[in-house]
């Protein structure tokens, strides 16, 4: 092997500095971060091109968009308020009968919570079915949060 084959000449760079090879592993991980923004360009083109959509739309439109959003915030307080309103009235009634018959808030309370549990923790309990099948399926869907609730 002559000492001729292992040798190579430097291209100058454009501004006549020699120019400092990359070690490979430097190459991959300068290929890796230019994939990596142009991965993040393209996401982030991708939003203003979703913002300039929505701003190309006559403004009419958009707050057309604003009040169906406002009416459906609306309708769930009023179901929130309506819900609430009910459950109160329920616990009163209950309350009320539970004295009729000697037992105490404490163990009306108690039987609730213990009924709450039964559904939440057992393998379909529908209390006997006073819960309507789309019921147990919603309350399937929040368990997780309702059992911090409930314990």
């Amino acid at each position: 092997m002559s000492l001729s084959s292992d040798l190579t000449i430097a291209q100058l760079n454009p501004d006549g500095s020699v120019p400092v090879p990359l070690a490979p592993d430097a190459a991959a991980n300068a290929a890796a971060a230019a994939l990596q923004r142009e991965a993040q360009f393209e996401a982030l083109k991708s939003k203003v091109e979703d913002l300039e959509e929505i701003l190309a739309k006559p403004l009419n439109e958009i707050l057309g968009d604003r009040d169906k959003f406002k009416e459906s915030a609306a309708a769930w307080e009023a179901f929130g308020a309506m819900w609430m309103l009910s459950q109160r009235a329920m616990r009163r009634v209950a309350l009320d009968l539970a004295e009729q018959q000697g037992v105490t808030e404490a163990e009306v309370v108690a039987r609730a919570l213990a009924y709450a549990n039964d559904v939440l923790n057992g393998d379909g309990v529908d209390l006997g079915g006073s819960i309507a099948e789309a019921q147990m399926a919603h309350i399937a869907r929040h368990k997780a949060k309702l059992r911090k609730q409930f314990r």
